[in-house]
């Protein structure tokens, strides 16, 4: 079945006043940096090379919506055409389709900043990271947990008063010290250029029999720190691996295509900024191939700890990124909704497609494969590099 990559759908619904920012691959060119404008692509190579030098700009908002109105953007193509061919199974190689809108920036991730997605991990470790045991886990550790953790600020004098009381009932767990501590969980999701975007395959190891979609909101975020704009996100997850052991981490959250970033970097404005973000609910929805559906949601306004405070546990004296980074914000949502059978909660099968949408971010859509089937990444650093140079614009 085809994936629904429309323009309707796949842009805010305040669209006109949205500033969007992104990369397509053009073929025999490369990938480009594009602004969207009414329903077309904008070419913004004049403007910089790179997403993340259009990032470094004082005010990249100003340059792109400059550069639009003084026409040093050309149009390069037509929207809905680029959106429809960006689905990887109907994709016509010889037209341009959209990637990751991310390039040189880091892509990291913060885990456990909700307090229910926080529930699950310490379900997924009490469990062993075996699902048929999740569920009658799931009702021992609320009845433990479920009260003691309402409106706790993390790293909060009150906080560590219910890690001491925690303690002393032999239910605290590593992952209640990055939930309610002091220092949050700041992991890296991807490499460099690893992202792919909508209407691309996202990838599940071929070993994982217990994993899920994780929808999140993106901030985009530049070398200084500077938070510029948002995207949608799914931080693909095996739950399984994580299960087992949490030094397995690496292997549950990074493997071929298992980061899916876009449509579009929405660029904050006089429309769009910070605040709005903290208000966005990110929505989900989980179509089978055998007909299994499977809906779900993530507020902003119930995260544990502010955007803002997870980008400067990211970054600053203690850890520069000179090309900027990606950081998915964490998910309130874990789905418990089975489909196998009963008690056995939900797990991905090939051929599901995953839509994560938010009316000031559009819609991020993309089909499931095992991580070694997804196309091979083989377009990196050194590519991107040689491949700019050759068009003059290093």
């Amino acid at each position: 079945m085809p994936l629904s990559l429309h323009a309707s759908s796949s842009l805010p619904q305040d669209v006109a006043r949205a500033t969007l920012v992104g990369r397509l691959w053009q073929p025999d060119v490369g990938p480009v940096l594009v602004a969207v404008h009414g329903d077309h692509l904008h070419d913004l190579s004049r403007v910089a090379p790179t997403m993340s030098q259009l990032l470094e700009g004082d005010a990249p908002a100003a340059a792109v919506r400059a550069a639009l109105q003084d026409g040093i953007a050309p149009r390069i193509g037509d929207l809905a055409a680029v959106l429809a061919n960006s689905d990887e199974t109907a994709r016509d190689t010889t037209q341009p389709w959209l990637l990751a809108p991310c390039d040189l920036q880091a892509v990291k991730a913060s885990g456990v900043t909700f307090v229910a997605s926080l529930l699950e991990r310490v379900i997924e470790e009490q469990a062993r990271g075996d699902a048929s045991r999740a569920q009658a886990t799931r009702q021992a550790i609320g009845d433990v947990l479920g009260d003691n953790l309402a409106g706790i600020v993390p790293g909060s004098p009150e906080a560590a008063r219910v890690k001491e009381v925690l303690i002393a009932q032999g239910a605290w767990s590593q992952y209640l010290e990055v939930g309610i501590g002091p220092d949050a969980e700041i992991f890296t999701k991807a490499p460099v250029l690893a992202a792919v975007g909508t209407g691309a395959d996202v990838g599940i190891h071929s070993g994982s029999v217990w994993n899920n979609p994780e929808p999140e909101v993106v901030l985009a975020v530049n070398s200084r720190g500077q938070t510029l704009g948002a995207a949608l996100g799914n931080d693909v997850n095996l739950r399984d691996f994580e299960g087992r052991s949490a030094l397995l981490l690496g292997k549950a959250k990074d493997n071929n295509a298992s980061c899916a970033i876009g449509p579009f970097i929405r660029l904050f404005d006089a429309d769009f900024g910070i605040d709005n973000v903290r208000r966005i609910t990110v929505g989900l929805q989980v179509t089978g191939p055998e007909g299994f559906t499977m809906e779900g949601s993530s507020s902003l306004s119930k995260i544990s700890r502010d955007p803002l405070d997870l980008v400067g546990q990211a970054i600053g004296d203690h850890h520069d990124y000179p090309d900027g980074l990606m950081l998915f914000l964490g998910t309130m949502f874990a789905p418990t909704q089975d489909r196998h059978g009963p008690g056995q909660g939900f797990t991905h099968v090939v051929g599901d497609q995953v839509r994560i949408a938010a009316p000031e971010l559009g819609a991020l859509v993309n089909r499931v494969v095992h991580a070694d089937q997804a196309p091979r990444w083989t377009f990196g650093i050194t590519a991107l590099m040689r491949n700019l140079a050759q068009r003059g614009l290093l």
